[in-house]
C-alpha cells in the first residue's frame, strides 16, 4: 500500500484532496489512524495539569479531529458520487465504529467538566460555541448515567448501522429497477439527445433497448414528456417498487429514535430533533404543515379536474405530470421541451449561476483546469472576492452515472476556519443526464431551479467567514440551512439574470419576451400539485417521528402504508391519484440522511426566502436609477447577515436585522397559491 495521503493537509491548492493519490485501500487503515489520534487530542486535553481556559480546553477541541476530517470527508462524498461494491463494504463496516469514536468524546464527563471551567469570551461567537457545546454534550448524553449511556451507545452503532444499510438497499434497488424498453417508439416525446443517453446506459450495462435511470422521487421528470401512457405507467410503477426491502429497516431506526430520543429525557425524535432547529417544537411543526394541507390538497383537487378535462379521461398519477406539461403548453404557450433550448448547462452555469453571484456578492469564479477531480466529469473552479483575493475552490459534478446516487445536493472536502486557517472546499452534486455525443446538456425548468439551489448551498459555505469550524458555512440548523438555497433560485427567473444567460443553444438568439411572460404567468400553475406531493412527505416524516416508544414497537412493516395513509388523511391531504414525493422505502432524506423529523425544513425556509426575496425586490425598486448598485448593496448586506455568518449569530435575529421586522408568512402564501389560508 502507498503512503496514506490522508495522514498531512494536502500541498494542493486550498488543500483540495489528492484524489490522484488516493486508493480504496487507504480508507480502512485512515480511518482507524485519524480515529486515535482525535481520541489522543482528546486525552491530552483532558490530561493537561494547567487549569481550564478557552485556548487549552475548548479551541484544542476544535482543532481535534483534521485527520478524521480529511478522510470522512473524501470518503462519504465519493460514496455518494462515486461508490461501488467495495465502498458500500467499507462504509458499512465503519458506521459503527464512527458512532462509538463519537460517543466516545462527547460521553467524557472529564472533557465536559474542563469545558464548563472555562472563561468564556465576551464576543458573541464564542459565546455562540459555548452555548452549543454544553447543548451538544447534554443532547448526546453525557449527564446519564453508566448503564444509561452503555444503551445510548447501543442504540447510537446500531442506528448508523441501519442507516447505511437503509442507502445502501435504496442505492442497489434503484440500479436495478431502472427502467428498461425495446423500443424507440416507447420514448416518444423524449429529445433525440435524451433517446440517445437512454441508448448509451444500455450499453454501458451490457444491455439491448434502452434504459431510463430512475431518479429520487415518486414522480419522474421523464413523466412530463413520454406520449404513450404505458412508458409513463411503468416509470411510475417502478420507482414505487424502489426500497421496499427497506421497510424493515426503516421502522427499526423509527422504533430506535424514539427509545434513544425517551433515554434523553424527550417524549419523541420529533421533539428532540426540532427543539434545536428555528421551529422550536414539533407542535409549530404541525400546526404549519397540517394548516396548509387542506388548502394544498384543494388546489390539487381543482388541477387535476383541469387535466381530466384535458385528456378528456381519467388519469392515474403517472399521467398527472404529462397532462400538467400539456396544460401548460396550452393555456401558458410554455413548451418545455422548445423552453430548454435557451438553457445549456454550461451557459447557464457560467452566465447565470456566476453572473448572479458576481452581481450580488461581487466574486467571480474561474476554472482551474490545473486542478482535478475525483472523477472526468468533475470541474474544479476558483471562487475569487471583489478584490482579487482567493474565496475557496468550487467543484461540479452534475453527470448523472450508475455509480452516484440519486437526487441534488451540495457537501463540502474542506470547511472554512480562521482557527484553523483553511479556505473551504465545496461541492455541488446533480444527476443530470449525460448527452452521448457530447454535447451540452438542455436543462428543464426543474433542473434550472435546482442548479442556482445548490449554488445557493454552495455560497453559504463558500462565503463563510468565522473563527469556528462548528459554526462554519452550513453547520446551521435544517429549517435554516435552505433559506440561502431557495432565495438563490429565485435569481434564475430575475430578468436581468434570465436575459443574460438564456440564449438559443443553436442560433444564439435571446429568450423571447412572450416567452418569459408566459413562464412568469405560468409558475403557479401546478402549485396545488407540488405543494400538496411535498407537504405529504414532511407530514408523513412528522408522523413517524412524532410516535412515542410504546407507539412505535405497537407497529409492523406491513402496517406501514396505513400508517402512512391515515398520517395524510388526518391532516387532510387525501387526494386520488396523488403520491407524496417520498415514501417510506425511498425516504433517503429521513432515514439514510440528516433530516429526520425536518423535512419540513424546506416549507420553513421557503417563508424566510419569499418575505426576504420580497425584501431584495422593494431594495431594488427604491433603487430604479441605479439597480447595479443597489443590487450590489442589498447582496452584500445578505452576505454579511447571512452567508457569511455560518452559526455564528441568532438566526431570528440576523432575519430580523435583514427585512427590518419579523417574518410576514403573506409572501409564501401568495406564492404557492393559498392566500388566506391562515
Amino acid at each position: 500500500m502507498t503512503l496514506n495521503p490522508f495522514s498531512q493537509p494536502s500541498e494542493l491548492p486550498f488543500e483540495l484532496p489528492p484524489f490522484a493519490q488516493i486508493e480504496l485501500e487507504h480508507f480502512e487503515p485512515a480511518f482507524q489512524e485519524a480515529m486515535a489520534a482525535q481520541l489522543e487530542e482528546i486525552a491530552a486535553i483532558v490530561r493537561n495539569e494547567a487549569a481550564p481556559t478557552w485556548e487549552n480546553t475548548v479551541e484544542a477541541l476544535e482543532r481535534s479531529g483534521q485527520y478524521l476530517a480529511r478522510v470522512s470527508n473524501v470518503f462519504f462524498n465519493l460514496l455518494g458520487t462515486d461508490t461501488n461494491d467495495a465502498m458500500e463494504a467499507i462504509a458499512e463496516t465503519i458506521a459503527p465504529v464512527l458512532a462509538a469514536h463519537t460517543d466516545a468524546i462527547y460521553l467524557n464527563e472529564q472533557l465536559y467538566q474542563r469545558i464548563q471551567a472555562v472563561t468564556v469570551p465576551t464576543d458573541p461567537e464564542s459565546q455562540r460555541l459555548y452555548d452549543l457545546l454544553l447543548r451538544r454534550f447534554t443532547r448526546k448524553g453525557v449527564n446519564l448515567t453508566a448503564e444509561q449511556k452503555t444503551q445510548l451507545s447501543a442504540f447510537n452503532e446500531r442506528l448508523s448501522v441501519l442507516s447505511q444499510a437503509f442507502t445502501s438497499e435504496l442505492g442497489a434497488s434503484t440500479r436495478k429497477l431502472a427502467v428498461e424498453f425495446a423500443t424507440e417508439d416507447e420514448l416518444d416525446g423524449l429529445s433525440p439527445a435524451r433517446i440517445a443517453s437512454a441508448k448509451k446506459a444500455a450499453e454501458d450495462l451490457g444491455k439491448a433497448g434502452y434504459v431510463i435511470a430512475l431518479e429520487l422521487p415518486t414522480v419522474q421528470s421523464i413523466q412530463a414528456e413520454l406520449t404513450n401512457p404505458a412508458s409513463r405507467a411503468k416509470i411510475y410503477q417502478a420507482s414505487q417498487q424502489r426500497g421496499v426491502n427497506n421497510l424493515a429497516n426503516a421502522l427499526e431506526i423509527v422504533q430506535l429514535r424514539a427509545r434513544k430520543a425517551e433515554l434523553l429525557g424527550y417524549s419523541s425524535h420529533a421533539e428532540f430533533v426540532i427543539s434545536e432547529e428555528t421551529a422550536k417544537t414539533p407542535e409549530a411543526v404541525r400546526g404549519l404543515l397540517h394548516g396548509l394541507a387542506p388548502a394544498a390538497a384543494t388546489n390539487a383537487r381543482n388541477e387535476y379536474k383541469l387535466l381530466v378535462e384535458a385528456a378528456d379521461s381519467d388519469i392515474t398519477g403517472a399521467d398527472w405530470s404529462y397532462w400538467e406539461s400539456q396544460v401548460r403548453l396550452r393555456d401558458y404557450a410554455i413548451d418545455e421541451e422548445a423552453l430548454s433550448h435557451y438553457f445549456p448547462l454550461e451557459q447557464v452555469l457560467r452566465d447565470g449561476v456566476f453572473y448572479a453571484a458576481n452581481r450580488l456578492y461581487g466574486i467571480t469564479v474561474e476554472p482551474r483546469d490545473d486542478l482535478l477531480g475525483y472523477h472526468e466529469d468533475v470541474q474544479v473552479w476558483e471562487v475569487k472576492d471583489e478584490d482579487g483575493q482567493s474565496i475557496g475552490l468550487f467543484l461540479t459534478d452534475y453527470y448523472a452515472r450508475a455509480s452516484k446516487r440519486g437526487g441534488a445536493w451540495m457537501s463540502s472536502f474542506v470547511d472554512q476556519s480562521e482557527l484553523l486557517g483553511t479556505k473551504p472546499v465545496v461541492i455541488n452534486v446533480m444527476g443530470i443526464p449525460k448527452p452521448a455525443d457530447g454535447s451540452q446538456p438542455l436543462l428543464n425548468l426543474d433542473q434550472l431551479r435546482t442548479l442556482f439551489h445548490e449554488f445557493g448551498h454552495g455560497l453559504h459555505g463558500l462565503l463563510s467567514n468565522v473563527r469556528y469550524p462548528s459554526l462554519s458555512g452550513t453547520n446551521v440548523p435544517r429549517d435554516y440551512v435552505e433559506f440561502p438555497s431557495q432565495i438563490n433560485e429565485n435569481w434564475a427567473f430575475d430578468p436581468t439574470i434570465l436575459r443574460n444567460y438564456a440564449r438559443h443553444y443553436e442560433t444564439g438568439a435571446p429568450i423571447p419576451d412572450a416567452l418569459v411572460a408566459s413562464i412568469e404567468s405560468a409558475r403557479k400553475f401546478g402549485q396545488g400539485f407540488g405543494t400538496s406531493e411535498y407537504l405529504a412527505s414532511a407530514i408523513i416524516d412528522l408522523a413517524w417521528h412524532s410516535l412515542t416508544t410504546e407507539q412505535a414497537a405497537a407497529l409492523r412493516v406491513s402496517d406501514i402504508d396505513a400508517f402512512e395513509a391515515q398520517a395524510l388523511l388526518d391532516a387532510g391531504l387525501d387526494v386520488d391519484q396523488l403520491a407524496p414525493r417520498y415514501r417510506t422505502g425511498y425516504f433517503a432524506h429521513i432515514f439514510g440522511g440528516g433530516y429526520s423529523a425536518g423535512y419540513y425544513s424546506y416549507l420553513w425556509a421557503e417563508a424566510l426566502d419569499a418575505d426576504g426575496f420580497d425584501w431584495f425586490q422593494e431594495v431594488n425598486a427604491a433603487g430604479a436609477q441605479a439597480t447595479a448598485e443597489t443590487t450590489r448593496q442589498a447582496g452584500q448586506r445578505f452576505r454579511d447577515l447571512v452567508l457569511s455568518r455560518g452559526g455564528a449569530d441568532d438566526y431570528t435575529l440576523a432575519f430580523e436585522q435583514l427585512r427590518g421586522r419579523s417574518i410576514d408568512l403573506a409572501p409564501l402564501l401568495k406564492r404557492r397559491g393559498l392566500d388566506g389560508t391562515l
